[in-house]
């Protein structure tokens, strides 16, 4: 694959603001994932260890590769979903190395917090 057809994009936010949804959902709209995993369920495609299904937070970086159309040219778009957690900052800062953009993702009621 041309490596100018490929983009690393992170999912960045502080803790419970919405990451791992947020990523779910662009699994499912680019027909990477037929249905939507729900954080709350333990059915999320990124939180794949044991402990972030029953704690309900991300641990762990993780990626995936999902298509994108754009203007009739395939995209590969290596998504990354990060920790939102201070204890986990660590993950984050190995994840930011290698992305070329980043969607941050707010929580629209409590606002820009720690960790934003």
């Amino acid at each position: 694959m041309d490596l100018t057809l490929i983009r690393n994009i992170g999912i960045c936010a502080h803790i419970d603001a919405g990451k791992t949804t947020v990523t779910e959902r662009i699994l499912y709209y680019t027909g990477k994932n037929y249905k939507m995993g729900e954080v709350h369920e333990g059915t999320a495609t990124m939180d794949f260890l044991q402990e972030e299904q029953e704690r309900g937070i991300t641990i762990q970086s993780a990626a995936t590769t999902c298509p994108w159309e754009r203007n009739g040219i395939m995209y590969q778009i290596n998504l990354i979903d990060t920790p939102g957690h201070v204890d986990f900052t660590i993950e984050v800062e190995r994840s930011m190395r290698v992305l070329d953009g980043a969607v941050a993702v707010f929580d629209g009621k409590e606002g820009v917090e720690a960790q934003s």
